[in-house]
């Protein structure tokens, strides 16, 4: 994922790359760019995470309708911080207000294109999951991005997450609540910390060593937690 994200990245700016033009004879104005205003990059670069991971959510869900249906609930929940990493890592990445609501809800958006067995329901849930983890990196104005907010991230998406299935999938008269559905809570979320949260910290800072974040925060940052 690493090597194929760069690749992109680097490619895309050679592409974009404009011969330099002559410098003018008067002295320009400048306006200074907010920071949390969204540059090209910045949405190029949030739509080839949601894209990826669209297609990763779909191909998860075929695993978790096919071979790992064998592992009777709560005990499959362990897979799902899988389709919570884009939410944190789209936030650890572009570091700015909207990027984890925007990553996530892509890539539920591209799992419902593609059939996911879940359809309609991810154009809900996406945002919902999104959402919370967009609080965790809000919660600490989008000025912390340690490893810390990452698993925060992780965990609120993954409660978000349990507590939807729970109300849409999983009724009171097939999930009781002390055997079923509070592992199932428990299970989701520390799955979404070890996963999303801790996942996606160590894939941007792998990113990062290849220098496909230099033009982001997050790539200058190659030894800071």
């Amino acid at each position: 994922m690493a090597c194929v994200f760069s690749w992109f990245i680097e490619n895309w700016e050679v592409a974009m790359a404009q011969p330099a033009k002559p410098q003018p004879t008067k002295p320009q104005p400048t306006t200074a760019q907010p920071a949390n205003r969204w540059r090209t990059v910045d949405i190029v670069v949030a739509a080839v995470i949601a894209v990826a991971f669209g297609v990763v959510f779909w191909a998860w869900g075929l695993l978790w309708y096919g071979p790992a249906e064998a592992i009777p609930l709560p005990g499959r929940a362990f897979m799902y911080g899988v389709w919570l990493i884009p939410a944190v890592l789209g936030g650890l990445v572009i570091r700015k207000p909207g990027a984890a609501f925007f990553t996530e809800t892509v890539a539920a958006l591209v799992s419902i294109a593609l059939g996911s067995a879940w359809g309609w329901t991810l154009a809900i849930q996406g945002p919902v999951e999104a959402l919370a983890a967009e609080l965790a990196f809000a919660i600490f104005a989008y000025r912390a991005f340690g490893l810390a907010v990452a698993a925060l991230a992780g965990a609120l998406s993954g409660l978000a997450a349990a507590i939807y299935d729970i109300v849409f999938w999983y009724p009171a008269s097939d999930f009781d609540t002390a055997s079923m559905r509070i592992p199932y809570v428990l299970i989701t979320v520390a799955s979404s910390v070890v996963i999303a949260g801790l996942g996606s910290f160590v894939l941007t800072k792998a990113l990062a060593q290849t220098g496909a974040l230099d033009r982001f925060p997050s790539g200058r940052e190659r030894v800071a937690v």
